[in-house]
This record gives structure tokens, C-alpha cells and sequence, in this order.
């Protein structure tokens, strides 16, 4: 009895790899077209004092905690006009705006006890859309930032 083996037959086109970003020649016509839109923030007649990294808790008297507020950039801005200044942070990713107070003569900021890279300050904060006092607590990277 004779056993017939399989005949394998070798192609070389088999061994190459696959070539994903292989140029088809195809064209993609874009479905909706969209206008530019000039966006505002808000920020147009003012000037950076302070532009740092960091991160924002509020006090939570109901919880009696921090919560965090968010981790962004922290800007002081001083109006080109009046002269007045306000803080104003946002988040990172979403640059949703996380703090929006001014910063007035009467306020006292203090060093958090037990971490030299935080400070605590209370305002009247307007970053949910309604003005509400608030006791809050910066974080920086670094002793110098602060």
C-alpha cells in the first residue's frame, strides 16, 4: 500500500507580510462640510499673570472632604482695562472650566498644613453657573511653581 503524501505547493507570495497602509488610489469625498467657527473664551481682553499646571479640590462641608475639582492649567488674568484680576482654570482634556472667581484685596491665602505644595483660599466661585462661596485648595508639581 502506497501512501500518497500531500503535495504542498509553496507560493511566495504567501511569506509577505500584509501591507495595511497600501495606497488603493481610492478618493473619500467628505459627506458634511463644516465652516470654520472663531471661538471665544472669554479671555480675549485679558493678560496672563499665571499660567501653571495643577490640580483643584473644593472643600465638601456636607461630606466634610476634599473632592477634586479638576486637574488643568490655573491662569491669573488681568483685565486690560479695568485691571481687575481672576482666576480662571481649566481641565486638561475637556478645558471645561473648573474655577472662575476674581481675586480680591480682602482675600488671605494660606499654606496648607503639611503639604508645602498647596494653598487654601476661600471666593465666591461662578464655575457651575451660579455664584457660591467656596473654600479651596491648589496643588502645584513643584515648591517653586507655587
Amino acid at each position: 500500500m502506497a501512501s500518497k503524501e500531500p503535495d504542498h505547493e509553496h507560493r511566495e507570495d504567501d511569506d509577505a507580510p500584509a501591507a495595511d497602509d497600501e495606497d488603493t488610489g481610492a478618493q473619500v469625498a467628505p459627506i458634511v462640510r463644516l465652516e470654520e467657527v472663531a471661538v471665544t473664551t472669554g479671555e480675549e481682553e485679558e493678560d496672563a499673570i499665571l499660567d501653571l499646571k495643577s490640580k483643584l479640590y473644593r472643600f465638601d462641608k456636607d461630606g466634610n472632604q476634599w473632592k477634586e475639582r479638576g486637574a488643568g492649567t490655573v491662569k491669573l488674568l488681568k483685565h486690560k482695562k479695568t485691571g481687575k484680576v481672576r482666576l480662571v482654570m481649566r481641565q486638561s482634556k475637556t478645558l471645561k472650566i473648573c474655577a472662575n472667581h476674581y481675586v480680591l484685596a480682602t482675600m488671605t491665602v494660606q499654606e496648607h498644613a503639611g503639604n508645602d505644595k498647596s494653598c487654601l483660599w476661600h471666593a465666591s466661585d461662578f464655575a457651575d453657573d451660579e455664584l457660591k462661596d467656596e473654600l479651596f485648595c491648589i496643588r502645584f508639581a513643584s515648591v517653586e511653581s507655587k
